[in-house]
């Protein structure tokens, strides 16, 4: 468990985040870790009713899945704290394995796919390049699942291999904010958590994804209402000096009006709607990814707008970023982490990430403030390598 006071609020944030993603599903049981998300809110052993209890207490909740963590957090007014860690604590014990709360979940999550990768603009884009930048690792699929069928077929044994294999006190991060001492958190936390034993933790034995030797591209059309190009590029994991490098390159390329993206091509010509560049910020090797929306259409427009983007990224490369480009980055960083976390719900994610990656939350910056141009003029060089550039072009029917 950690903890930060906050006596500036009469609320306080529980924030559980578990060490299981969508990495971990099998590869004929893709979704299973969204899935999962929806039902631990579905009753647990000696709680049916997550919400309604919560909602009693004058709190709130909700939950997110990625490739690599599951989150769950409420707030609540601080005197109700305990309430919180009896919810919490009460379905990482043991959920209810409820037949009906499976049936309603799978229909739930089913109908989430379809709208959103299926009855969407763009909404299989997702799928198919993820399936073009990755050959092997789970990455390779996206967090919603290869296909909801997938999730049609999920039973009850499946879910509780699930829970028993992943959901337990060793494989979990607590954190606590609010106005409630340390003390107060701890004694609560004892008192709800002691008697969850430890589970065995399923092993990650997948294939990691092998390097890239050359580029890859495709083409695809669908009911779109413009041609868009989505590029990525092979990058570090998370906590590498690389990773921090790249993070750091796609804020200056598209990080607000300063950044060369938009002065350079949004502004600078005619050819972009949309043009961003961002990272997965994965904690295996990830992508660095460059999504844009053209103005044209037709094969000289694609190339044109590739080629362009390219030069930009090969630009990088051969001329240094000046000083204050880098300053602005942090100063943008810093004031973000900043805002960010003026909530105690916000804080709490924060303490339970920085634990999780085994970090201390005030030391995020270091790595950033340890740049040099010459370093990411370097990072550039190699990580906008043309032989590993994945694309693909989303053309309208």
């Amino acid at each position: 468990m950690v903890h930060v006071q906050d006596t500036s609020t009469v609320m306080v944030a529980v924030d559980t985040l578990y060490n299981v993603g969508a990495r971990d599903e099998r590869p004929d049981l893709t979704g299973m870790a969204h899935l999962f998300e929806h039902l631990m809110f579905g009753g647990s052993a000696n709680i049916p009713d997550f919400d309604g209890q919560l909602s009693a207490a004058g709190g709130n909740s909700n939950a997110w899945t990625s490739s690599d963590f599951t989150n769950f957090y409420c707030v609540l007014p601080a005197v109700n704290l305990s309430t919180a860690l009896w919810l919490e604590s009460d379905r990482m014990l043991k959920l209810a394995f409820s037949d009906r709360a499976l049936e309603v979940q799978r229909s739930v999550v089913t109908e989430e796919f379809k709208q959103v990768c299926l009855n969407r603009p763009y909404g299989d884009m997702e799928h198919v390049f993820r399936a073009l930048a990755y050959t092997t690792h789970p990455y390779r699929t996206p967090v919603i699942g290869k296909d909801f069928s997938h999730i049609e077929k999920v039973t009850q044994d499946d879910v509780r291999q699930w829970f028993h294999s992943h959901y337990a006190p060793n494989n979990a991060v607590l954190a606590i904010c609010g106005n409630v001492t340390f003390e107060e958190a701890v004694e609560l936390t004892e008192r709800y958590y002691s008697s969850i034993p430890a589970r065995e933790i399923a092993p990650r034995e997948y294939a990691q994804e092998p390097a890239q030797n050359s580029p890859r591209t495709l083409i695809m059309s669908g009911d779109v209402p413009q041609t868009a190009v989505r590029m990525g590029f092979p990058m570090e994991r998370y906590g590498t000096k690389g990773y921090f490098e790249a993070d750091t390159i796609s804020d200056i390329l598209s990080n607000g009006m300063s950044a060369r993206f938009y002065r350079r091509l949004l502004l600078g010509t005619d050819m972009f709607t949309e043009l961003d560049a961002s990272i997965m910020g994965s904690e295996e090797p990830g992508l660095f990814l460059i999504s844009a929306k053209l103005t044209g259409t037709g094969e000289d427009a694609e190339q044109r707008a590739i080629d362009t983007i390219m030069r930009e990224l090969a630009l990088l490369g051969e001329e240094q970023p000046t000083p204050r480009e880098l300053r602005r980055c942090v100063n943008l960083l810093e004031s973000n982490r900043t805002f960010s976390n003026l909530n105690c719900l916000a804080v709490a994610n924060t303490l339970a990430m920085a634990e999780m990656h085994n970090e201390h939350p005030d030391d995020f910056i270091l790595p950033y403030r340890a740049h040099t141009p010459e370093a990411i003029s370097s990072a550039a060089r190699q990580l906008f390598d043309p032989s590993k550039a994945n694309t693909l072009i989303y053309r309208p029917i």
